[in-house]
C-alpha cells in the first residue's frame, strides 16, 4: 500500500503502556498493508512498532546515524537499515521514503520530526498527511498552546488544520489512508493545460 514513517520514542524509562501503544501501532500499519519507516532503533516504542510490524507481515526500514547505532542499538532485523552520517541525513531518508507520517507520544527528537514535516506540508512543499496520535490527552498542552500561536496569528489556521490529530490507533491509520487518498487525487490532478508558444 504505502510507506509510513512512525516517529516516537526511544527512552527506555518511559512507562509500559506507551511501548504498548507502538506495537499497537506496528500491528495496524501491518494489517493495513504498509510498509513501516523508522528511526531504526530496536528499543522502546520505536523497537515495539517496528517488532510488531514486521511479525504482521509489514516490510520495515530503518534509518539511524552510525553515532546513534550504539547507543539506540540499531534494528539489525529490519529489512533495510539505513546508516547515515547525521541527523539531517537520516531526517532527509525518512522523508524520502515514506508517503505518510504519523507522530506517537516522545520527546524533543519526536517533536523535531513532526514539526518540520508539518511545517514541509503547510508550505506546500509536499501533499502528504501528519498525523498525531493524542493518545490519553498526551499533546493536550502542546495542542492547546498551538491554538493560542494561532489565534495570536503566529500559526495560520490553514497550516493548523493541516495537522491531523487523534486519539486512538485505528483513528490514526484511518487518517492516513484517507490522507493517501486525498493525496492520490491531488497528483492526478487535472489534465496539464496545453501551452501555445506565439508565432
Amino acid at each position: 500500500m504505502a510507506a509510513v514513517c512512525v516517529y516516537c520514542a526511544s527512552s527506555t524509562s518511559i512507562g509500559p503502556s506507551f511501548v504498548e501503544l507502538a506495537r499497537q501501532a506496528g500491528v495496524e500499519l501491518a494489517r493495513r498493508g504498509h510498509t513501516l519507516v523508522s528511526g531504526g532503533g530496536r528499543v522502546s516504542m520505536m523497537g515495539a512498532v517496528a517488532a510488531a510490524a514486521r511479525a504482521g507481515g509489514a516490510r520495515t526500514i530503518g534509518v539511524i546515524p552510525e553515532a546513534l547505532s550504539s547507543r539506540e542499538i540499531a534494528d539489525f532485523d529490519s529489512d533495510e537499515l539505513i546508516l547515515t552520517t547525521g541527523m539531517r541525513e537520516r531526517k532527509a531518508a525518512m522523508d524520502a521514503r515514506a508517503d505518510a507520517f504519523l507522530g506517537l507520544p516522545g520527546g524533543i527528537g519526536t517533536l523535531e520530526e513532526v514539526f518540520e514535516v508539518w511545517t514541509s506540508r503547510s508550505l506546500g512543499m509536499h501533499a502528504k498527511p501528519v498525523v498525531v496520535l493524542n493518545a490519553d490527552g498526551f499533546y493536550d498542552g502542546l495542542l492547546n498552546w498551538l491554538h493560542e500561536l494561532a489565534g495570536s496569528s503566529f500559526v495560520r489556521p490553514e497550516a493548523l488544520a493541516l495537522l491531523i490529530v487523534v486519539e486512538t490507533v485505528p483513528a490514526a491509520f484511518d487518517a492516513i489512508d484517507e490522507g493517501l487518498r486525498h493525496t492520490a487525487r491531488i497528483e492526478a490532478g487535472p489534465s496539464a493545460p496545453v501551452r501555445v508558444q506565439p508565432e
